[in-house]
């Protein structure tokens, strides 16, 4: 059959989360890309919470940004609050959240990828993969029956590949709600030696925020002094020009009325088999895992600027629609709570990711790449961050350039990619601040230091914004010096001391001494002292810039001992294994070893190591063979 169309050099499957960053990337380095999906009025849709960020999720974003990426600061300018969660913590654990205007997001996310001069998009049901004799994925095939030819094609499917709806006893085919799932994929690429398997997601009924009695519930605000995701954003709004979101608690009578419907709950009369998110369980499963506890936390938090719609955050369930409704009117402030929409789960399609390279590409087809929740994630960032790898690498294999990989030293983007690929998922994978060993190098505040160069020899980030980064990085190279050698005088800073409660000075000491005592801040210590605050102002007086340096300062030694650590690491990152390595052939293996290495086929000696199954005595008797 010949194509009508021209060929691409990448094709993008999806325009969810995934897609929009792998399309926009690979657009952005010069490919031309066509992104194909089923509606294009839902390009960027957000299926479940209208809210990006969070407690490791807020790193993933940042680094999105810093490397090129779209998500950032789409979030910035649909964002109705902002918050800086885990501020009492340290900063390694400080993550940036926003709740969202569900539409503007979407709206403002097409109009950046309408601006990419490559990027082509097509309204289409994609059915199957072409693939030659040679093994290389080189275009796809509609159900409206067209041949696009293509270099690489990326899929990023989402919910969609054979997606089935529950409420209650009610199931019907569909990728989200009121959309068709997605047929014929999963059977495409089973044939040619993929192994699929099948996960579960769920979202809470949408309520009509006029009939909710606010006076019940917790009011929550945002941030005054909010921080924004992109390291473009300027200001943000402050919060009282922010919508509020309010917080709300279950209680033994709501639990009671949600048991009525157990019997008829397709998680528990066996209808639903796959494997939900364990960090993100439906009210059903917490009040039947959690049996002791008399309530649980639920946050309604606003739908967008321009809509009374509400999303009951805590309450995602697939009980029938009857028990939703019974079991929501008895929360407080929900007496008389109007359900726009029900709560529904979903099950879809998966492709267990140890069958991928830490490149996104897979390791059965050439020039094919998966990214999102196709490779068993959940949520929009860790889908966002995986879209953004799998457009570069499509983009680079074009240009027949050596993929990027980022290290698990280097950013949260690393960690996660390299959990999929080693450690494999049998269940929707979340990443958590806890994932990762080097957390205190891999902050929010820091991202654009750690990949923003990288970003721009990808060709992702442009001149402008690079001299706006290295006029940055000048600044604080500045403050970094002045900082070292400024003395602190006892008759400047022992009021504030004596005020936190710590030991005032007997004499001058330099400053970064002084800093690391845990009650004071830089900031505090500007206000107080005229010389410090003309001299720091005199170079900046840019918030973040002036923060890199208290950290640096307060958390020296830590900082130090990772790197350290980061080092050995990337030594072992640096022993490569050769592709399709026969481990049979290594007798001196333990048995799990041998089938865990010939299943996920590691690329380095530090990818080995992690691999659950692989011992240390496996890994010596490995790097013996390899240098032998």
């Amino acid at each position: 059959m010949s194509s009508l169309y021209s060929h691409f050099d990448v094709i993008v499957i999806g325009g969810g989360h995934a897609g929009s960053e792998a399309a926009a990337a690979a657009a952005q380095m010069g490919c031309k890309t066509l992104m194909i999906t089923m509606n294009l009025n839902a390009i960027g849709q957000m299926s479940c919470n209208p809210a990006m960020g969070g407690v490791a999720k807020g790193q993933l974003v940042r680094e999105i940004d810093a490397l090129g990426g779209l998500s950032g600061i789409v979030s910035d300018r649909s964002g109705v609050q902002f918050r800086m969660l885990n501020r009492s913590k340290g900063p390694a654990m400080w993550s940036p959240r926003s709740q969202n205007d569900r539409a503007l997001y979407a709206q403002i996310m097409r109009e950046e990828l309408e601006k990419k001069e490559n990027l082509f998009f097509r309204q289409d049901n994609v059915t199957s993969i072409l693939v030659n004799d040679k093994k290389e994925a080189y275009g796809i095939e509609t159900q409206s029956g067209q041949q696009i030819l293509s270099h690489t094609v990326i899929v990023t499917s989402g919910t969609f590949l054979n997606g089935i709806i529950h409420i209650g006893e009610k199931q019907y085919g569909g990728g989200r709600s009121g959309e068709r799932s997605s047929t014929g994929i999963t059977e495409c690429l089973e044939t040619h030696g993929f192994t699929s398997g099948r996960l579960k997601t769920g979202t809470p009924p949408r309520i009509d925020g006029r009939t909710i009695d606010y006076d019940k519930l917790e009011i929550q605000y945002g941030d005054d002094d909010a921080q924004p995701f992109s390291f473009l954003t300027d200001e943000l709004p402050p919060a009282d020009k922010q919508m509020t979101c309010w917080i709300g608690y279950t209680n033994n009578d709501v639990h009671g009325v949600l048991r009525t419907g157990f019997s008829r709950s397709p998680m528990f009369n066996g209808r639903i088999k796959s494997t939900g998110p364990r960090y993100c369980p439906s009210i059903e499963d917490k009040i039947n895992r959690f049996a002791e506890r008399d309530r649980h936390q639920l946050f309604l938090e606003p739908e967008g600027w321009n809509t009374y719609e509400m999303y009951l955050n805590g309450f995602s369930t697939s009980l029938p629609e009857d028990v939703q409704f019974n079991a929501l009117r008895t929360i407080p402030g929900f007496e008389n709570a109007f359900m726009i929409r029900p709560g529904y789960a979903i099950e879809y399609d998966y492709f267990p990711p140890h069958q991928i390279k830490r490149s996104m590409e897979t390791k059965i087809l050439s020039n094919l790449f998966f990214a999102g929740q196709i490779n068993g994630t959940t949520g929009y960032e860790e889908a966002a961050c995986q879209g953004l790898m799998a457009g570069i690498n499509a983009a680079r294999k074009v240009a027949v350039q050596e993929a990027l990989v980022l290290k698990r030293s280097e950013a949260y983007i690393g960690v996660l990619v390299d959990d999929l690929v080693s450690k494999g998922t049998d269940e929707p994978y979340r990443m958590f601040t806890s994932r990762a060993e080097h957390r205190i190098l891999l902050r929010q505040d820091n991202a654009d230091l750690r990949l923003t160069e990288i970003g721009y020899r990808m060709g992702m980030v442009t001149e402008e914004r690079m001299q706006r980064f290295t006029r940055k990085k000048e600044n604080i190279d500045k403050l970094h010096d002045l900082l070292t050698d400024y003395s602190v005088r006892p008759e400047v800073y022992n009021p504030l001391l004596e005020s936190k409660e710590t030991a005032g000075l007997r004499q001058t000491m330099k400053l970064p001494k002084l800093i690391t005592r845990p009650q004071i801040s830089i900031f505090e210590m500007i206000a107080v002292d005229e010389n410090l605050r003309e001299s720091v102002h005199a170079i900046t007086t840019d918030r973040n810039e002036i923060e890199q340096l208290e950290i640096r300062f307060k958390y020296a030694g830590y900082i130090q001992k990772e790197f350290e650590m980061a080092e050995e690491l990337n030594r072992k990152e640096s022993m490569v294994i050769p592709t399709n390595l026969d481990y049979t052939r290594i007798k001196s293996l333990s048995t799990e070893g041998r089938l865990k290495l010939s299943k996920v086929q590691p690329e380095t000696i530090g990818q080995a190591g992690r691999i659950s199954g692989v011992s240390a005595s496996d890994l010596a008797v490995l790097m013996v063979y390899l240098k032998n």
